[in-house]
């Protein structure tokens, strides 16, 4: 298993990028078969939500940031992926429907003591392509840790506690 790149400059890459959402949480899982990804996680106050970015890898360790999946997670779907994360729920599976498109973000415990202890996807349908675009990594305890952490932050903050 490779080691997690953060690197916060790479995910400046975007232009969208401002002082709202300063800072991302991003894990990228490049492979040597090119069908690794990046999944990044970014605090906007004035959404009062949590952005969760996807891109496919698209080269050695490049990655598809133009055809990026993305998801707006309020404070119930922040819940549902905590709760999983500590234990209480069996897995976290949030879906979210619009008329452009349907997103699916999944993050399940894995029981294989050979692998990373969970599996995170996040996919994207539209609807007039019927298209479907997906990224999946594992993610290490150490990495599901500081995810627990970011999100118990993000929380506190989008409350203004």
């Amino acid at each position: 298993m490779k080691d997690t790149i953060i690197d916060p400059s790479a995910a400046s890459t975007s232009s969208t990028l401002t002082a709202e959402r300063s800072s991302d949480y991003a894990i990228y899982k490049p492979n040597t078969r090119g069908s690794g990804g990046v999944i990044r996680f970014g605090l906007n106050r004035s959404k009062g939500s949590i952005f969760v970015d996807a891109a496919a890898q698209a080269g050695e360790k490049q990655f598809d940031w133009e055809n990026k999946i993305t998801m707006k997670w309020g404070l119930s779907d922040l819940g549902t992926v905590l709760a999983t994360l500590q234990g209480k729920l069996p897995q976290a599976k949030l879906f979210h429907q619009s008329e452009k498109a349907n997103s699916a973000f999944e993050l399940t415990p894995r029981e294989d003591p050979e692998r990373a202890p969970y599996l995170m996807s996040i996919s994207r349908q539209e609807t007039a392509a019927k298209t479907v675009r997906k990224v999946t990594i594992p993610l290490t305890h150490g990495e599901a840790a500081v995810l627990e952490a970011a999100l118990h932050a993000a929380i506190a903050r989008l409350l203004r506690w």
